[in-house]
């Protein structure tokens, strides 16, 4: 059996699993659905704007435009969101193309076959996984409207078991990042964003305001040079990190290698990792993966890759772009599968159009409407 055909097979037989109870909902609901109409695909681009100027190892911003996209079928309304990233090619305007492209496909689709669906989402084009997102978030969403039951419930999965969320500090002045620490001190565990010259001076910033709380570092490739990499990393370990972040280029796997083999901490892979098919080739280098909708093109993908990271051994982190409530509350639907939760795009935005899932003691809690779970604010 071809690797593809595997994937796909373990894929289909994961989403089955969940969905059982759920499909058989389809009999006992007064709902009706029509045969052979198709869904309507309609989408936007909202400008979502930072609290504060967004800074990691490669880029600035000061507001993110994002496109929402929706699937409409029999008064259901599913609901996606597409955070485009430079970083992967991809623009709003590229994202739009990629809609356009789906316009055909959803015009005589069943969405209840949403998982040849959500491959043909993936065969769209290549890369662009942004809109990919997008649709298939929209997709399963409109799937849980018309059971009438909100995904993690299809999916057999208890929300209660999700693990606290970390709250990311960009790369700023050590004074704005202390000051950034202060407000974030409602949260748990911080993740710091790292790769620079000054990493010592951010971390130092940092443990002047907080000094005992738990801290992840993400480097966003921004470390190229392994020994250096290494004494970067003994240093954070006595200063009480957790585990590191893409440290080097993804390109640079041995080099990833070799510094795992020494470190006193987990690597976890970021950038490196995409899809299902990347995970096996990661997993000598990395003890854990960094699954994004954004990167992975959608929700299906994502279980499949949680399944296949766990049959490897690896750690498995949910994280996100710059997201607004709608993609943060569809990953969120995930988390009681993961060890490690990022979902904080909607925190650091001071517009967000729709509300979702919210946070409490420092766990993003999911609701119990059905889809994802979101509506307009």
């Amino acid at each position: 059996m071809e690797r593809r055909d595997f994937l796909k097979t373990v894929g289909v037989a994961a989403m089955a699993g969940g969905m059982t109870s759920g499909l058989t909902g389809i009999a006992c609901s007064k709902r009706k659905f029509t045969k052979g109409s198709g869904m309507k695909l309609s989408y936007e681009i909202k400008q979502l704007n930072l609290r504060h100027t967004w800074t990691i190892a490669r880029n600035s911003s000061d507001f993110k435009q994002n496109v929402f996209v929706k699937l409409e079928k029999d008064g259901i309304v599913g609901i996606g969101e597409a955070a485009p990233n430079v970083r992967y090619g991809e623009t709003p305007e590229s994202t739009i193309e990629v809609l356009k492209k789906a316009v055909p496909l959803f015009a005589n689709a069943d969405p209840f076959k949403f998982v040849e669906l959500g491959y043909d989402i993936q065969r769209l084009c290549e890369g662009q996984t942004a809109g990919k997102c997008a649709l298939d978030i929209a997709l399963m969403d409109w799937v849980g409207k018309a059971l009438e039951q909100p995904l993690y419930r299809l999916w057999g999965l208890d929300p209660e078991k999700s693990p606290l969320t970390s709250f990311s500090i960009g790369i700023d002045t050590p004074e704005v990042m202390a000051q950034k620490t202060k407000e974030a001190e409602p949260y748990k565990i911080l993740k710091v964003k790292v790769g620079k010259p000054e990493d010592e001076e951010f971390i130092k910033a940092v443990r002047s305001v907080a000094p005992y709380k738990p801290i992840r570092v993400d480097a966003n490739e921004g470390w190229t040079d392994k020994d250096v990499a290494i004494r970067k990393i003994e240093w954070l370990v006595e200063n009480g990190v957790e585990f590191i972040e893409q440290p080097m280029p993804s390109h640079m796997l041995e080099e990833t290698r070799w510094l795992r083999d020494r470190s006193p901490v987990p690597i976890i892979a970021d950038e490196a990792v995409k899809s299902a098919r990347d995970i096996p080739t990661l997993a000598e280098a990395y003890d854990g993966i960094n699954i994004k909708l954004m990167k992975s093109g959608g929700l299906q993908e994502a279980l499949r890759m949680i399944w296949l990271a766990k049959s490897l051994g690896m750690k498995i982190m949910i994280g996100c772009m710059i997201e607004s409530s709608v993609a943060i509350t569809a990953a969120a639907q995930l988390c009681s599968l993961i060890d490690y939760a990022d979902l904080d795009g909607n925190l650091l935005i001071s517009n967000d159009p729709y509300v979702g899932a919210t946070l409490a003691d420092g766990q993003v809690v999911v609701n119990d409407k059905p889809g994802i779970g979101v509506r307009e604010a």
